[in-house]
């Protein structure tokens, strides 16, 4: 696979016809923010004469509002200046500091310990469910330029979460039955070759029964289906997934799809088909961005598509408060109409798809409406998951506000007496 990052990227563009503007902006962004793209992205998914404007090169590849003006305005003067590369390293890291790098208290309220140890590479937010983060599976085929997750691919390793050792993820879960399901994520743990995913996956079969679902957070099957149909190990990964479903667990795959092109392909659809003949599932998630799907009829035909393809419409996230939220971002008033007028379009079947959702500190959050509430306007919300489940499905309110974007940028009813946070032990 022949991958495009830093000058490769910026040839790949000025090979495909950027103008000479356009290559110096990618290369400011690209010194803070992560990019990378593959040729099954450059040459099956982008529209070339529609660049800058296609979806899929928006997603893909950098745009100078994808940094706050005064981060570019300092790093274009570090390059036009020719500084040092050490300058230019210390001044990038500065930067990604700045963008909020770990959103919603990863680092400081979801890693758990064993025997005393933190096991930085684990999440354990929400009691059912542990996200482990294997170390040899934290890059992708192609970077998403909204990832909330970019900081897994600077250089600042103390921003990187990695766990090294298999017997740590068997070990904590040992001493938790309470876990059954394990989210394999990233990066994106595809890819991995087959022969390393085993080695985190088979000991889950045999050593801890409480664990009855395995999840895959991937990417690959819009950016990489071949690692599903005809790469060096894919067939040993098709019978990993269907020895685990003989040893009765739920096998899920949760594909990122962002855009419908990205399920039009002939090489998605048979990986698509692939994967349902080991057993295992596939649900379908990705976030509600500018530039990209910001149009409901593109989220109506993605989970129409998607449903036809016997894969399952899950989530629509609202974009994180981190990285380039600044350009991708949407207010929650505007994500709500879209995903209102997106469902409103499909049958039943596709309305699987929950949304808006944040995926806050606290837990996730989904925007079921507006209401007058002692006769001021509110959201009505409730958490889909918390970190307690007491929290789970209680209605709370929230002002409504045209200009937030984030859980965070909520404020309380005035008039009502109802609080923000909605309940005391949040608050406190």
């Amino acid at each position: 696979m022949k991958h495009y990052a830093n000058e490769r990227l910026a040839q790949l563009a000025q090979d495909r016809g950027m103008p000479g503007e356009y290559i110096r902006d990618l290369r400011v962004v690209g010194s803070v923010l992560p990019f990378k793209v593959n040729e099954y992205v450059a040459d099956e998914l982008i529209d070339w004469s529609a660049a800058p404007d296609d979806p899929i090169f928006r997603l893909t590849f950098p745009h100078r509002d994808m940094l706050p003006a005064d981060v570019f305005d300092r790093m274009a003067a570090l390059l036009d200046a020719g500084a040092p590369r050490d300058e230019l390293r210390r001044a990038a890291a500065a930067a990604q500091l700045e963008l909020n790098p770990h959103p919603g208290d990863q680092l400081e309220a979801n890693v758990p310990t064993l025997d005393g140890r933190r096991l930085d590479g684990l999440q354990h937010k929400y009691a059912e469910t542990v996200l482990v983060f294997p170390s040899q599976g934290q890059t992708c085929h192609s970077y998403c330029g909204y990832c909330f997750r970019w900081a897994q691919f600077v250089s600042q390793a103390e921003l990187r979460q990695a766990l090294r050792d298999p017997a740590d993820l068997t070990g904590y879960l040992v001493g938790h039955p309470e876990v059954t399901d394990v989210l394999f994520t990233g990066g994106d743990p595809m890819i991995m070759r087959t022969e390393v995913l085993r080695r985190w996956a088979e000991p889950l079969l045999e050593e801890t029964p409480s664990v009855r679902t395995l999840r895959f957070g991937t990417k690959a099957l819009a950016y990489w289906p071949a690692r599903f149909t005809t790469g060096p190990d894919a067939d040993d990964l098709m019978r990993l997934f269907e020895s685990a479903v003989a040893a009765g667990r739920h096998v899920a795959v949760m594909a990122h799809f962002s855009h419908p092109r990205e399920l039009e392909t002939e090489q998605v659809r048979t990986a698509i088909a692939r994967i349902h003949a080991t057993g295992a599932v596939i649900r379908a998630q990705a976030p509600l961005v500018a530039h990209v799907n910001d149009d409901a009829s593109a989220w109506s035909r993605m989970w129409q598509t998607q449903v036809e393809l016997g894969i399952t419409p899950y989530y629509m996230f609202v974009e994180r408060d981190t990285g380039a939220r600044n350009y991708f971002g949407l207010p929650l008033v505007r994500a709500l109409e879209i995903y209102n007028e997106a469902v409103r379009g499909v049958s039943g079947l596709a309305r699987t798809a929950r949304g808006p959702v944040m995926s806050a500190g606290p837990g996730k959050v989904m925007i079921h409406g507006t209401a007058a509430v002692g006769g001021e306007k509110a959201f009505v919300l409730s958490f889909l998951q918390a970190r307690r489940p007491e929290w789970v499905g209680r209605p709370f309110f929230a002002a409504y506000d045209e200009h937030a974007q984030w859980y965070d940028e909520l404020k309380p009813l005035s008039a009502s007496g109802a609080s923000f946070p909605p309940f005391p032990e949040l608050a406190a």
